[in-house]
């Protein structure tokens, strides 16, 4: 049998390998599977595996026409999608026991594009419980390990989905950002994270968290993969109202354009105290390269970022209040046992099926959005959040992007945070303003620790302009090596 090891390669390379005939899609299912139950109980990046499904989706791509125009976007290429979309036929859990036993009757916008463009599901990834968290240690059912070392938390909430990207047994990853759950742990894991801007990707079938905020977006090895798949998902579905009817360029034609003359913002509230020193020196070297290939680098303000954390925490948890209030035993989802009335069966349920983390989200939003407390909390949240806002607009007239560290500090250990959660929260504190404003964000490899643990690089942009954050990624990428490390498991 042919070397169906693909830990190395890019979603890119094998679509390649798989038209020229030197792999069939069935060798590279049965590569990805002997490579996850190799990898899989050190990392645990998954919670449901759908071998048979992948089996099927190859044997009937191996039966068509090798002819490029003959098969889609994603051919043969298999992917992980966060169990918080939808997917008809397999269990969407959202890591919760509220939905352990949930079958959705219908598939997300984003999954039935991956069907349409010939992708192979391989399965579901962890996640914090309804994507409320920074490590993915607050899922009901396991506990995911970052691949560079088992030891620390691959990030989160989308923490499955990195990891099974950096440890290989995926090739591309769909997850969810609401705060910088994309973003995030692909930075702690050493891949790609992109989080489009809001409406650019429909969120029907997408489980809701914060209403506002989510976005689902692409997590993959290298720039160039993050387009393929954004390709493949942008757009706009009449299903999701907040979805924008905006053109969807050719992000891997854009994206190889040279960024001589580009202005690049480094906004200085970023590089305050709190910032990991190993993380600014790779920030620092990642400007002289951009420096090197022409960018005009500027210091900005964004001089409401320090609400930013604040401001999110009061509305997220508000929209999370009123998402999950759907979840009360009755129709669908866990129901406590011997209960004596509705009012009990509605409160058990609820205290049994939702996990410490949610609890106190919940709690957190509920009273935000109290008579009494509504204008002082999340009336005012709004408002800054509008400041917030304003700040980005005003920046994108001096400059083009922005670039900063993605997270203020490397991975860190199992458990180091979770009797404090403020600290926990602060770990979002450089991917959270990208969400209050609605614009397009990505991380980037840039650099690795003392300790081997990876380093990334955050570029936002102005709203719809993907092409050109992907333009920019790109650059960096072509002249430096960092994604191309892997971890050794």
């Amino acid at each position: 049998m042919k070397d169906t090891n693909l830990s190395s390669l890019t979603g890119y390379q094998l679509k390649e390998k798989l038209l020229s005939g030197e792999l069939t899609a069935r060798e590279a299912v049965e590569g990805v599977f002997a490579h996850v139950e190799e990898v899989e109980p050190i990392v645990r990046a998954y919670l449901l595996l759908d071998r048979e499904g992948a089996m099927r989706k190859a044997q009937e791509l191996d039966s068509r026409p090798k002819r490029k125009e003959g098969l889609g976007l994603l051919a043969g290429i298999p992917i992980a999608i966060k169990d918080n979309m939808c997917t008809s036929g397999l269990k969407t859990t959202c890591a919760s026991r509220v939905l352990e036993n949930f079958i959705p009757p219908y598939d997300a916008h984003v999954v039935e594009r991956l069907k349409e463009a010939d992708a192979i599901i391989i399965g579901k990834t962890n996640l914090d419980e309804f994507a409320m968290g920074s490590s993915t240690e607050n899922s009901a059912f396991k506990l995911t390990r970052n691949p560079w070392d088992p030891k620390r938390i691959p990030g989160g909430s989308s923490g499955g989905s990195a990891a099974a990207v950096s440890a290989g047994t995926a090739l591309m990853a769909l997850g969810s950002d609401t705060g910088g759950s994309v973003r995030q742990p692909a930075a702690l894991c050493g891949v790609t994270g992109l989080k489009p801007t809001y409406g650019r990707v429909s969120r029907y079938g997408l489980v809701a968290f914060g209403s506002s905020l989510d976005q689902i977006g692409p997590i993959t090895r290298d720039v160039r993969d993050a387009a393929l798949l954004l390709q493949v998902i942008a757009g706009r579905d009449p299903r999701d109202s907040t979805s924008a009817d905006v053109p969807v360029p050719d992000y891997l034609k854009e994206m190889e354009k040279p960024v001589k003359g580009l202005r690049l913002g480094l906004p200085r509230e970023y590089f305050m105290e709190g910032l990991n020193e190993e993380v600014r020196r790779a920030i620092e070297e990642a400007v002289k390269v951009y420096k090197g290939l022409g960018a005009d680098i500027q210091e900005i303000s964004l001089p409401h970022t320090p609400y930013a954390v604040a401001v999110y925490y009061i509305i997220a948890t508000a929209e999370a209040s009123s998402n999950l209030a759907r979840y009360d035993g009755v129709r669908y989802g866990y129901r406590a046992a011997n209960t004596q009335n509705i009012i009990e069966m509605y409160s058990r349920s609820r205290v049994e099926g939702f996990g410490r983390e949610v609890k106190r989200r919940i709690m957190l939003g509920t009273y935000a959005l109290s008579s009494g407390y509504y204008e002082a909390y999340y009336l005012k949240a709004s408002k800054v959040r509008n400041l917030i806002r304003q700040d980005f607009s005003s920046a994108f007239e001096a400059v083009d992007l922005i670039l900063c560290p993605t997270s203020p500090t490397p991975a860190f250990k199992l458990g180091e945070r979770l009797a404090n959660p403020l600290e926990m929260y602060l770990s979002d504190v450089y991917t959270i303003p990208a969400n209050l404003a609605g614009i397009p964000a990505i991380s980037i490899p840039c650099g690795f620790t003392r300790e081997n643990l990876p380093i990334g690089l955050q570029l936002m942009a102005r709203p719809f302009e993907e092409a050109g954050l992907l333009q920019v990624a790109r650059a960096y990428e072509r002249e430096t090596e960092w994604h191309l490390r892997r971890p050794e498991l």
